[in-house]
């Protein structure tokens, strides 16, 4: 959490009773709630702390947040103000930073908002992606888990025989899905543990194959069904095609801006990488105290 808002958070639980409503019969960002010095506080500027908060006091009513933010502000202007015209090169730094990042991230979300891709832009997106989409291989099948490799013969022959396939998972299957029939219903490939799938991708569909084993003991497995996973619906895949929609237009605006954009690094050749390191050089007066 950053300084300013446990400067806020330490304090804002102690107030508890209402408070007198705004001086204005239409308050608006601009709205002055305080001076300091004749330095103004706005209602824009409490609304942006209010909405900086962490999420635990969100719900907080604005009632109880109301005197809580003005303070802070109140004393965070009173205190800025003491520095004077000695502002260290650090902040100023850090404020130049801050400014920068707020005004890229406001060029992009106007970019965004401006630059939404329509229904139909959608449609042929999706179009595009998924034409002629082959799908991964999903398989069904059953099974009948048995402890020992002799008991798994035995039952296969007993199916060989003419057995039903389902009615003998219930008698004698020892897994879970026994109470089923055996059915282990649709899974993909990286589903089921490496001997097992291994037996399915060798299987034809109505086929029983030979007792595997695995950690879980011998299995006997019926091929059901086998089939290539379908594309997803337009509605599904929607938000998908959106953000991929999104994310190559925002990457296409900022490679734009920045080509056309006059940029000369020729400053940072000589400069050791490393140097970055060095966090020291923003605190000169902790240098000068070692």
């Amino acid at each position: 959490m950053s300084k300013h808002l446990n400067f806020l958070c330490a304090g804002m639980l102690a107030i508890s009773c209402a408070l007198p409503a705004i001086a204005e019969d239409s308050p608006s960002l601009d709205t002055v709630v305080a001076t300091v010095n004749g330095e103004v506080i706005t209602l824009g500027e409490m609304i942006s702390v209010r909405a900086g908060l962490p999420e635990q006091y969100q719900s907080i009513p604005g009632d109880v947040l109301f005197g809580s933010i003005l303070e802070q502000l109140v004393q965070q202007t009173a205190l800025a103000q003491s520095l004077g015209d000695a502002i260290p090169q650090r902040v100023e730094i850090a404020l130049n930073n801050e400014r920068r990042t707020l005004l890229a991230a406001e060029a992009l979300e106007a970019f965004v908002l401006q630059n939404n891709l329509s229904e139909d832009e959608l449609k042929a997106a999706y179009d595009d992606k998924y034409q002629g989409f082959v799908g991964d291989d999903e398989f069904s099948a059953s099974h009948i888990l048995v402890a020992t490799e002799e008991e798994a013969q035995a039952i296969r022959k007993d199916l060989t025989d003419g057995a039903d396939f389902a009615a003998t998972a219930k008698a004698k299957s020892t897994g879970p899905s026994g109470a089923s029939g055996g059915s282990l219903g649709w899974f993909g490939m990286g589903q089921m543990v490496k001997p097992f799938e291994a037996a399915v991708m060798e299987l034809a569909v109505g086929q029983i194959s030979q007792p595997v084993q695995t950690k879980f003991g011998w299995h006997l497995i019926l091929l059901n069904d086998a089939r290539k996973s379908l594309a997803p619906s337009f509605e599904s895949a929607r938000t998908e095609l959106e953000n991929d929609a999104q994310r190559r237009a925002v990457e296409a605006f900022i490679a734009q801006t920045t080509s056309t954009a006059e940029v000369d690094q020729t400053g940072s050749e000589d400069i050791d990488p490393n140097i970055l390191t060095q966090i020291q050089l923003l605190n000169p007066n902790a240098m000068q105290d070692q």
